[in-house]
């Protein structure tokens, strides 16, 4: 796998979508892992809240505050010269339309991001649509949320029954019209993704959301086998049987391109 060879922009992601053509995208916290990504040919590098838990060691992404955000994306962004920088909104930063807007506005300006990823659904139409008004490029992130874990009880696969299914669709289709530009599917039955990825023009990321959305997502520490304790059923060691970080990171990025990740034990 080679680097990249030219900056990935929207319409690049976009363009890949439109010719049924996958790219991979990983998270990274800090100027080594974001370079290896990069050379890896990864295509989006998400710095995501998860780093509350794989770097802070808290139990959830929810004490990450919008410095540390801008901490890590800044220092992903000073390794990156080809992929495209997303970075996710803590809780609490986007309660607002006009507090989102400001929010992001600084992930931007300050850490560099490309892009910004907020959670939920139709809740935040209007704060999507304030966003793409004012140039930010959005994420929407729909399924499991971690940041409503409180909320929804746990760790949870989101849109199981008939009911919750066509409101996450809905909710999908929403936050397309409304501006988004991405949209984040995680903890999602395969059937269901499969049907919001076809529904919408703009890719879909998934992560636990099976093998026929637009691209896939991991933390890189699941991916490489570290995380400690229990990794999610949907992650996969690929630091296993390989020689080093960076073949693991080219093996991720080629299985994902392929179709052979996530395969149906990954899958709900």
């Amino acid at each position: 796998m080679t680097a990249l060879a030219s900056p990935i922009t929207l319409t690049t992601l976009r363009n890949l979508k439109r010719n049924a053509q996958k790219f991979a995208c990983l998270t990274a916290y800090d100027a080594s892992f974001a370079q290896l990504c990069e050379d890896a040919g990864v295509e989006v590098v998400l710095v995501g809240d998860s780093l509350g838990m794989v770097i802070q060691g808290h139990d959830s992404t929810l004490p990450v505050t919008l410095n540390d955000m801008i901490y890590h994306t800044a220092n992903v962004r000073r390794a990156t010269r080809h992929a495209l920088v997303m970075a996710d909104m803590p809780f609490m930063t986007y309660v607002r339309a006009e507090q989102a807007v400001f929010s992001a506005g600084r992930l931007m300006k300050e850490g560099g991001a490309h892009m910004v990823k907020l959670e939920g659904g139709a809740a935040f139409v209007e704060t999507v649509r304030a966003m793409a008004t004012n140039g930010i490029p959005v994420c929407a992130h729909l399924g499991l949320l971690p940041q409503s874990v409180n909320k929804l009880g746990g760790y949870r696969v989101q849109g199981k029954d008939e009911a919750s299914a066509t409101a996450m669709l809905n909710d999908a289709r929403a936050m397309q019209d409304a501006g988004a530009d991405i949209v984040l599917l995680e903890c999602v039955p395969a059937t269901l993704a499969a049907q919001i990825t076809k529904a919408l023009e703009i890719p879909v990321i998934g992560i636990g959301a099976g093998v026929d959305c637009d691209s896939q997502v991991l933390v890189i520490y699941d991916m490489l086998g570290i995380t400690p304790g229990k990794r999610p059923k949907f992650s996969h060691d690929f630091l296993r049987g390989q020689a080093s970080v960076s073949d693991a990171i080219a093996a991720y990025v080629s299985a994902v391109k392929s179709g052979t990740f996530p395969a149906v034990e990954h899958s709900f």
